[in-house]
């Protein structure tokens, strides 16, 4: 199954204003006729109104997998066109609603139009339907995760990161290998590949609470500012951007304010400011600090699987300190233990 949720690949250029606007599917269909010589059966589907990926929303998350739920049986793969822009979070969010997949759900797109000439799209939608119907010799999928595929590289979704707004290499997974690489063949890398348990079947999970805010620490952090945040009404989760390996400033206003938003019970997470590598709050002492505090390690995960994963929790579970116990797991691959 073939989804659009809009974004740049199946964009049209507007005459008169230049600007590039949502088209619709049989515009994308009719510039890729390459479609009708790929030996499967492709179904298709499209939200109702596409939208910029800048516009995606946890209620458009919790359509997407409905999407897929309600047609799992019936397909082999699946694979959803997307916008780059919130790419990493939907592909994320969705590793933590499709518990236990057993088949691909591919996310892909492009920097370019896929009706203009030196387009990425056509290489990344071709390759991406490729890699959702390979399947092993005893009929099981090559790759059951939800991945990206991007300028000739397959990402674990829930590790990957958009790098570049120019260059056709959009995306990248620092902290984890490619799952495939595409030149003339098609190279998997099986060791990096999720298996899940196909003896139980694919678990979902709908209902997402967006109660969690991203912050990032600078130089000069104003504590008004900070304590504000912190004691936010309803707020029950902090992604907090830190320096380096996990470090803060230890500035005792800081620390009270974060030991004080753990004992209100607010789950906070600490995420590397760094693309590449991971947090490691026993390494110095400013970290060390924050682990008193009360913060938890996001290890090497990105922000955008902090987040997502909050939100699939915090629907999941009304107490925090489940949410908190989950957090410092690794659900699907997101974060290396």
């Amino acid at each position: 199954m073939l989804i659009y949720t809009g974004g740049t690949i199946g964009m049209n250029r507007n005459p008169l204003t230049g600007a590039l606007e949502p088209f619709d599917f049989e515009h994308l269909r009719s510039c890729v006729p390459e479609l009708e010589q790929i030996p499967v059966e492709i179904a298709t589907r499209q939200f109702q109104h596409p939208i910029d990926s800048s516009d995606m929303t946890p209620a458009l998350w919790t359509q997407l997998a409905h999407l897929i739920c309600d047609n799992y049986d019936a397909f082999d793969g699946f694979v959803v066109l997307h916008g780059t822009d919130t790419m990493a979070y939907t592909a994320s969010a969705l590793s933590f609603m499709l518990q236990n997949l057993t088949k691909p759900v591919i996310l892909t797109g492009s920097q370019l139009p896929i009706g203009q000439l030196r387009t990425d799209g056509k290489e990344n939608l071709i390759t991406s339907i490729e890699i959702a119907s390979a399947r092993h010799a005893d009929g099981r999928a090559m790759v059951p995760e939800v991945c990206i595929y991007f300028n000739c590289h397959l990402m674990r979704g829930n590790r990957t990161t958009k790098q570049s707004a120019e260059e056709f290499n959009a995306f990248e997974s620092f902290n984890y290998p490619h799952l495939a690489d595409a030149g003339v063949q098609i190279t998997y890398h099986p060791e990096f590949i999720l298996q899940p348990d196909y003896d139980q079947p694919m678990v979902p999970f709908f209902r997402l609470d967006s109660n969690v805010i991203i912050f990032s620490l600078f130089p000069g952090v104003r504590e008004d500012l900070i304590r504000h945040i912190i004691a936010t009404p309803n707020l029950r989760s902090i992604v907090m951007r830190t320096f380096g390996s996990g470090n803060a400033p230890q500035s005792p206003w800081l620390l009270n304010a974060l030991k004080q938003g753990t004992a209100a019970g607010k789950v906070i997470i600490n995420i590397s400011q760094c693309m590449q590598g991971a947090v490691e709050m026993s390494r110095y002492d400013t970290g060390f600090q924050l682990k008193e505090a009360g913060v938890i390690s996001g290890r090497n995960g990105t922000v955008e699987a902090a987040v997502t994963k909050l939100m699939v929790l915090q629907g999941k579970y009304d107490d925090n300190e489940q949410v908190r116990v989950a957090m410092q797991q690794s659900l699907c691959g997101e974060v290396t233990l």
